[in-house]
């Protein structure tokens, strides 16, 4: 393991323990790398690695604490990475969202309380009847980041807004280019979340697979 590693090593350990907590502010740097064995350099390497992932926060004229913690502070590193790879790689976002959205509509059905399905209901209702592309692209963002809240699970909802933001550019593509999408992304809108009301987490799932998969499909055909 290089000699990097070991002191972000021994930092997440620390974090893992308890023994450092969110907004706890780290030790001395000289005491720390001290106890870790590492030279202050090593540390500093390891110390500006944990920064750009979120994990700790240097004060100047401070210190170093460690940050929130929270699912969505820590995701912004995978929300990095997405964008760079947004033209090569958005089948394979796709791809992922059609594995992961479905199983989160389902866990809703089973989670949502019923004013969170109403929340979800009136962004539809919002919308009206003849939205124009970037209205839509919009409703549709915020509706698939409101199921996922209603999961209750931060992480899940946190990683999939990551994903579902990256994909604005195909969605405006498609909605610009395919006629009838603005009427089909209102159906299946309704009928996810009339599954949701009647709390059928399977019929949920299955809708919510072929709303993304008809995305996915049209992005196959138009590569």
């Amino acid at each position: 393991m290089a000699v990097t590693d070991q002191a972000i090593a021994g930092i997440k350990q620390m974090i893992v323990s308890g023994e450092l907590g969110p907004g706890d502010r780290l030790p001395p740097e000289k005491e720390l790398s001290e106890r870790l064995g590492l030279s202050r350099s090593s540390l500093r390497e390891a110390v500006k690695a944990l920064e750009v992932i979120r994990v700790l926060d240097v004060r100047r004229g401070d210190g170093t604490y460690v940050t929130s913690l929270e699912p969505r502070l820590l995701l912004e590193a995978l929300s990095f990475v997405v964008d760079l790879h947004q033209d090569d790689s958005i089948l394979e976002i796709f791809a992922v969202r059609r594995m992961l959205e479905p199983a989160a509509t389902a866990l809703a059905a089973r989670t949502a309380s019923d004013a969170d399905i109403d929340e979800i209901a009136a962004l539809i209702a919002e919308l009206g009847d003849a939205p124009d592309i970037e209205a839509l692209v919009a409703h549709d963002i915020a509706f698939h980041n409101r199921i996922a809240a209603a999961t209750g699970n931060a992480y899940l909802a946190s990683l999939l807004e990551s994903l579902s933001g990256r994909t604005v550019r195909a969605r405006v593509w498609r909605g610009i280019t395919e006629g009838g999408s603005v009427s089909r992304t209102i159906g299946e809108h309704l009928g996810i979340v009339e599954a949701l009301r009647r709390r059928d987490a399977e019929l949920a799932e299955a809708l919510m697979v072929a709303h993304v998969a008809g995305i996915e499909e049209w992005l196959r055909r138009a590569a």
